[in-house]
């Protein structure tokens, strides 16, 4: 049976990891980004593995994440983070482009970078912290 996933059609954990690599290039290098990169350490080489993982996983690639991280998903560990909506925006924003200039230099489809990018942006939107109202 030969099964195409959205991991292979990206181009495997290579293409991952270059698409990764350029989001934390941009938020390290973007002043669009200074609050996005400020709710992170400063030596990103930990997160840039993490996130190569798990998007891995997440488009249908071997799943060592989820093995190395039993009972843990994306939105338990942003939990005690103050992701807001602006820096969710700019989260989403710097993946967008990091996404599109890796469709762009490697011929994916146009449709399938944007639906990527914006399951993700879908994802990060829900991190939002909400002010919880007193009853």
């Amino acid at each position: 049976m030969n099964r195409t996933t959205p991991f292979d059609m990206v181009g495997g954990e290579p293409a991952v990891r270059a698409i990764v690599d350029r989001f934390y290039d941009l938020m390290d290098e973007d002043p669009a980004y200074a609050e996005l990169r400020a709710l992170h350490a400063g030596e990103l080489d930990p997160m840039r593995h993490s996130l190569t993982g798990f998007l891995t996983a997440w488009l249908g690639g071997p799943r060592d994440w989820f093995v190395d991280n039993p009972g843990k998903c994306v939105m338990s560990l942003h939990g005690a983070i103050a992701v807001t909506a602006q820096t969710a925006e700019q989260w989403a924003d710097a993946m967008q482009r990091a996404i599109a200039e890796h469709g762009a230099a490697q011929g994916l489809e146009a449709d399938f970078s944007t639906k990527m990018a914006d399951a993700l942006r879908n994802m990060a939107s829900a991190m939002v912290r909400k002010e919880r109202v007193p009853a």
